[in-house]
């Protein structure tokens, strides 16, 4: 017999499944924020002029970018304890999500403040602006622009990676997902949804963001 197509389960799931999701923008929503915000100073940091700060975030960058973000969990949550810390998975997940979120978004803001042309600095210095506030009022609004595209795709990319937390039963969307397959025995019928509301979330994520940059932003996005 060919395999039937059964959504009954489906009626009875839309609460596990919204919970999920739910715990899953938690999650990229406060990574997002943490990690925007640290790879600022970061990317600041990197083009200082002390060179042991410099080397210290260059190293943590390439760490983080070439080492699995599964491992990064797994050493957070499973090797972290060995040393007496213990987090809770949630903490653990935002933690890791952070972190690697930092690593990322610090190269794309260093891009962005780079793509600024520096007369518009030296202008600003000459107008009697201090260094922090020209970086702040003159240098970081353009440099968001240039890269706010590229901030918005990593954000998505991240949330999308959060499914890997469900390793630590993190109960977010693939997590629910997991137990709904177990108990239904429905594993395509559940991962099809999941799919849909993985992809509905993206899109949602990715036009709230650029209508975000819309508004706030000089001149808006593109």
């Amino acid at each position: 017999m060919g395999y039937v197509l059964d959504f009954g389960w489906l009626k009875d799931a839309v609460f596990l499944i919204a919970n999920g999701a739910t715990m899953t923008l938690f999650l990229i929503a406060v990574s997002a924020v943490a990690g925007i915000v640290l790879s600022i100073l970061g990317a600041a940091a990197r083009r200082s002029r002390h060179a042991v700060l410099r080397q210290l975030i260059g190293g943590y960058v390439e760490l983080v970018r070439n080492t699995p973000f599964l491992v990064q969990l797994f050493f957070i949550f499973f090797g972290l304890p060995s040393l007496g810390i213990r987090l809770d998975p949630v903490v653990a997940a935002i933690l890791a999500m952070t972190l690697n979120m930092t690593a990322y978004t610090t190269e794309i803001v260093g891009a962005g403040l780079d793509a600024v042309h520096k007369g518009q600095r030296e202008a600003a210095l000459a107008l009697g602006l201090k260094p922090r506030q020209v970086f702040v009022k003159i240098v970081l609004p353009q440099a968001l622009k240039v890269i706010y595209p590229a901030l918005t795709s990593q954000i998505v990319i991240m949330m999308l990676e959060s499914a890997v937390v469900s390793q630590i039963a993190v109960r977010e969307l693939t997590y629910e997902a997991d137990m709904l397959q177990a108990r239904t025995f429905r594993a395509f019928e559940t991962y099809f949804v999941i799919t849909l509301v993985y992809l509905g979330m993206s899109i949602g994520l990715r036009r709230l963001l650029v209508a975000g940059g819309n508004r706030f932003l000089p001149g808006g996005v593109r």
